[in-house]
């Protein structure tokens, strides 16, 4: 029996949306590209949505807009997706990490002021796997120098922080809808914004530079082909449209999980912080601190190879040979990221997962800790 880290949940209706897209004569730029865009923007209550081919593709995008090149620096976190640093770098910025929270892994607010220097031009927040904790501080602080925030929620739509949707702390939010993720287009991601200039330089920047009712072949600046086809946003609007199901159903097998594992004190199992309603994006336990990297990495070979696909989530950015070779980070740079990048196994999580698979996967891992730890 093979047991996936991940997979989509598609149903009848989301095929049958796309193949409509594909018996008209618009499959890109056409009615259902604004249709999804409308549709999430009321579904955060932001005035405005501009869907992308990616959720890097958004973090760039919001960053190009707000004027972000070289020289100048963005802070965010090192425990995140690479997407979040490589973004900044595609600007010609330099991307500044700041350690995080030990408890809900996102960045530390204590720490983000020390951060901020006179080349600091924007903070970038990271919602670590769909928990948007302590974003309202980091905007806070965020705001009280003036910086802007973008908002980095790819693993978080459907969240809330105290009622606030995660996606509507930034002055520019992106999403991501990688098939992994709470719902899916495939490939692709979202931009949100209350700014309409911020929004149309989205716009223009997507398609090649032109403007909104420019020529086809006339482009006002230097822009990007990430422009979203109709046939992921019919997916997407299908996915929106089941969020709440969605959402539910992730919740149910983190609950499982979190009912399993309660007892294991060698592992330290997810919950959701003070004021936090998690969309789940993914459920990654750690091992409890007195084990390190190499029980961690024994412990993935041995489910793998059982037939339970896991995995680390996520290794330190700081610490990716080509961005410590370029800005000089090390070992030791970021010790809490550090410690617990060391420690993170990633079980099977999504919506279709069952009860009895969600046992196997709890009954294998204590298992296999019975027997190396």
């Amino acid at each position: 029996m093979r047991i996936p880290l991940s997979r989509p949940d598609i149903t009848d209706r989301e095929i049958e949306r796309v193949v409509d897209v594909l018996r008209s004569p618009n499959l890109s730029l056409g009615p259902v590209l604004t249709e999804f865009e409308d549709m999430f923007a009321q579904y955060l209550d932001r005035r405005r949505a501009i869907a992308v081919n990616s959720g890097t593709s958004g973090l760039f995008l919001s960053l190009r807009a707000l004027g972000i090149g070289a020289g100048d620096e963005v802070v965010t976190t090192p425990f995140t997706f690479i997407a979040s640093a490589t973004s900044i770098m595609m600007t010609d910025a330099k991307p500044v990490f700041v350690d995080i929270d030990p408890v809900n892994l996102n960045i530390d607010p204590q720490r983000l002021e020390a951060a901020i220097g006179e080349r600091t031009k924007a903070v970038l927040p990271v919602a670590v796997f769909g928990n948007p904790a302590e974003f309202n501080a980091i905007c806070r602080i965020a705001r009280q120098r003036r910086l802007p925030v973008i908002e980095d929620s790819c693993e978080a739509l459907g969240s809330t922080l105290n009622g606030r949707k995660a996606g509507t702390f930034g002055d520019a939010s992106v999403f991501g809808f990688y098939p992994n993720k709470q719902i899916t287009t495939g490939e692709g991601g979202m931009i949100v914004t209350d700014d309409d200039g911020l929004a149309d330089l989205c716009i223009s920047l997507r398609n090649q530079g032109r403007a909104a009712k420019a020529a086809w072949l006339a482009h006002e600046r230097l822009g990007y082909n990430y422009r979203l086809s109709d046939i992921n946003c019919a997916l997407g609007l299908v996915q929106l449209s089941r969020i709440d199901e969605i959402k539910a159903h992730r919740r149910q097998v983190a609950g499982w999980y979190q009912e399993m594992l309660a007892d294991d004190d060698r592992l330290i199992v997810p919950y959701e912080a003070s004021g936090c309603d998690m969309s789940w994006f993914v459920f990654v336990v750690r091992l409890a601190e007195p084990f390190g990297i190499e029980q961690r990495d024994t412990i993935l070979r041995e489910m793998n190879r059982q037939g339970i696909q896991v995995s680390n989530y996520f290794p330190p950015v700081h610490l990716q040979p080509f961005i410590a070779e370029r800005y000089g980070y090390h070992e030791g740079d970021f010790p809490i990221a550090e410690s617990v990048s060391r420690r993170t196994i990633a079980l099977p999580f999504h919506n279709r997962l069952t009860q009895d698979e969600a046992a196997i996967v709890c009954g294998t891992l204590k298992a296999i800790l019975d027997a190396c730890l």
